[in-house]
């Protein structure tokens, strides 16, 4: 190409270079609308909280620490397994009828003699055992449950305290971190039970009173029921976060964030459960799902806990509220 050529090449076209140019200003204008409005929605409180909440979580290994706690958690079910075997052969060592139709039972529904000798010396062997395989499994449960104890206090100091690393208070003689997390686990067993209990009795009472005064037939009262049910239920669970974010973390936390940060928890807590409620009996329909699918809604459940636990301490501890005094009891930082 000559350079006679090059100068009589026609200019660009005038009018596509200012479609081009409106396109751009427009493109321009919509992103900073849309930078505007994101810094407007981050500058409210509430969405705030959550952002430096979530921030905290991730930066302090909440995703790393609710794995570990859902490993322990999954773990320590193997003592409460023989356990709960033990217990079963005492039952069963104490009412001969009972066994013996647990071997008709097995007689009859399983055609497979092999598969029915192997039940059969299994169901033997968790009688004559009972006593050994009830005392290694109290053994075993003490020990994994404290351990358990001390892996969710860790997870939730490193959410509450101010800095990421462990300060020369956190340091612990051995024999006095094994003694507070006894004590902890206690009070966690004591603060489930009463939950457990609470929600059992108001459901159990709930029925009586419905029975009673014959209100199983009033169709519009029935999601009041449910209402109540799901109330009371959430109550349950207040109690138990509440026990678990005021004593395991090492500073008290302060009262305003307690208080909403136990709630947020007891929802999310409630929330779970029901959703696994209606996921499970769908998931076991198919074979696998038959095969492994408690195996797996148990590990779902207890890393949504876990998670759902440490998220709501990071929420407790980047709460910033006016005149919002620390809860009773000793502060270390």
């Amino acid at each position: 190409m000559t350079q006679e050529n090059e100068i009589k090449r026609p200019p660009q076209d005038p009018i596509n270079h200012l479609k081009n140019s409106d396109k751009g200003n427009k493109v321009s204008l919509a992103l900073e609308t849309v930078t505007t409005t994101a810094e407007k929605v981050q500058r409210q409180p509430v969405i705030a909280h959550l952002i430096r909440a979530a921030e905290r979580f991730n930066d302090r290994l909440g995703n790393q620490f609710g794995a570990a706690i859902t490993y322990f958690s999954f773990l320590s079910m193997i003592p409460i397994l023989m356990v709960s075997f033990a217990a079963a052969g005492f039952i069963l060592a104490s009412h001969p009828m009972l066994l013996q139709n647990i071997f008709d039972k097995i007689l009859q529904n399983i055609s497979d003699p092999t598969l029915a000798a192997t039940l059969k010396n299994t169901i033997n062997t968790a009688v004559q055992q009972r006593t050994t395989v009830g005392l290694v499994g109290l053994a075993v449960a003490l020990y994994s449950g404290i351990n358990w104890t001390g892996n969710l206090r860790e997870a939730i100091r490193a959410q509450s305290r101010d800095v990421w690393e462990r300060s020369p208070q956190d340091q612990e003689k051995f024999w006095v971190k094994y003694l507070r997390d006894f004590i902890s686990l206690i009070g966690l067993l004591i603060a489930l039970i009463v939950t457990l209990s609470i929600t059992s009795v108001a459901g159990s009472a709930q029925q009586m009173i419905i029975t009673a005064l014959h209100l199983n037939s009033i169709e519009w009262l029935k999601p009041t029921w449910r209402l109540i049910g799901l109330a009371i239920s959430i109550f349950a669970n207040y109690l138990l976060f509440f026990w678990i974010f005021w004593r395991l973390p090492r500073h008290r936390p302060r009262k305003k964030a307690l208080i909403r940060g136990t709630l947020l928890a007891a929802i999310g807590f409630e929330v779970i459960k029901i959703v696994m409620t209606y996921t499970l009996p769908s998931l076991m329909k198919s074979p696998s799902g038959a095969a492994f699918g408690s195996v797996l809604g148990l590990m779902a459940f207890f890393y949504f806990f876990a998670r759902l636990t440490l998220f709501c301490a990071a929420w407790i501890a980047t709460a910033e509220y006016k005149d919002d005094p620390r809860m009773p009891g000793k502060t270390q930082r």
